[in-house]
């Protein structure tokens, strides 16, 4: 057996980035930033109130409560036109820029208006400065905002739109085609001949690969026909920047997947020291681009393959589109084991399937889901963690256990 830390690093050193493509803000959600990104001009590019109030000279409060004369009013968005002078003030909106003269902002709450608005009582000294964004508070012009590798998301596309970088250059996203395989699959819904089986690892699979980060392409079920299998194969090697497939990897197995891929990829067969997911399959298919194409060959049983996906397949599609090592993968948190977690000496890492929540203790506490067959994906289905448990005999109730957080 191969241990996972060697699986995983051969299938690592595998895979490459993919290419770069510029794309308008709009579209830019979860992309990985293929470059330094810098800030053209401040933000804010003038200074501004942080509060509705009134702009005034600190000074003028030194001793309150004093009256003001209210020379105009301001509002975001609209040119100062009105000078702040000794003794006024000027009635002001969040965001609009600060009026000539004045260096300080009094909240409304410490005011009070006088004389249908003529005049303002000010109730509490400030300083100046008092809520007052400065030019450059937040970006200032050729600061660097973003490295390359960002990940980008809601508020990184707020930060480009204020520094006017409606286009950036990121690392596309990976075309990942999922098939399933074999006679027995029925997928039409009707009833079942002796031997058949639902087809259920690709259709668990496809929303795996979009949550990903990816585009998943259903390349359907295909028949147990090692020529169909083969054009359907190259097609995908043509058209997709990875393949996913489950089933038919095990060991003196013999089946389509393994007889096709065996022929037209350079693969390698193994046997990891985990379980569930212990027979894995990697290889490279070269395309009619001369690209090679990573080929990920999951386990047939469901469990296994979507344990399979999580620890080898996923981590390494992320890296594809540009994600560093340490967010390709999922995080990982050392939680306590609400129940006994029983495992025998096998030479394996156990991955057991749990679920859990943060106690007041601020802890992540987690149990079992249920039973732990590679079959039972009922059982899995509900599961927010993987509990990776050493070889050895298990983790006691209320012992500490490694958790790969799945959501």
């Amino acid at each position: 057996m191969i241990a996972l830390d060697d699986a995983r690093a051969l299938v690592f050193r595998s895979v490459g980035r993919l290419d770069e493509v510029t794309l308008p803000i709009g579209e830019l959600d979860g992309f990985v930033l293929a470059e330094d990104v810098s800030a053209a001009e401040n933000v804010p590019p003038f200074p501004n109130t942080a509060v509705d109030g009134y702009a005034v000279q600190a000074a003028d409060t030194a001793t309150t409560p004093v009256e003001l004369a209210v020379v105009g009013e301001l509002a975001a968005g609209a040119a100062p036109t009105h000078v702040v002078r000794p003794g006024t003030a000027v009635r002001i909106m969040t965001g609009a820029p600060m009026p000539e003269g004045a260096d300080a902002v009094v909240m409304v709450e410490e005011t009070e208006r006088l004389d249908g608005g003529a005049l303002v009582r000010v109730r509490s000294s400030v300083r100046v400065g008092d809520a007052v964004r400065a030019a450059g508070s937040d970006v200032v012009a050729g600061t660097t905002v973003f490295r390359a590798g960002t990940v980008l998301n809601g508020p990184s596309l707020g930060v480009l739109a204020s520094i006017n970088r409606n286009t950036v250059s990121v690392v596309r996203k990976a075309r990942v085609a999922v098939l399933s395989t074999g006679d027995e699959l029925i997928t039409d819904g009707g009833p079942l001949a002796p031997g058949q089986i639902r087809e259920s690892n690709k259709t668990m699979l496809l929303p795996m690969v979009q949550a990903a980060g990816a585009q998943a392409v259903d390349l359907g079920v295909v028949v147990d026909d090692e020529q169909r299998l083969e054009e359907v194969l190259r097609s995908a090697a043509d058209t997709c920047d990875a393949i996913v497939t489950s089933g038919g990897v095990s060991m003196g197995d013999y089946d389509v997947v393994k007889a096709v891929l065996s022929r037209i990829a350079d693969m390698t067969w193994m046997q990891i020291a985990i379980k569930p997911a212990k027979p894995f399959a990697f290889g490279l298919l070269a395309n009619r681009h001369g690209r090679q194409i990573p080929v990920f060959g999951l386990p047939g049983n469901p469990v296994s393959s979507m344990v399979s996906f999580e620890v080898l397949a996923r981590p390494a599609i992320r890296q594809m589109m540009g994600h560093t090592p340490e967010r390709a993968d999922r995080p990982r948190i050392w939680a306590i084991a609400d129940e006994a977690i029983r495992r025998d000496t096998d030479g394996k890492i156990h991955l057991t399937r749990v679920y859990g929540a943060f106690a007041p203790d601020g802890r992540l506490h987690v149990r079992s889901t249920g039973p732990q067959g590679s079959h039972q994906l009922a059982a899995a289905a509900q599961a927010d963690g993987l509990a990776v448990v050493p070889d050895g005999h298990g983790v006691a109730a209320g012992g500490p256990v490694e958790v790969l957080l799945l959501a």
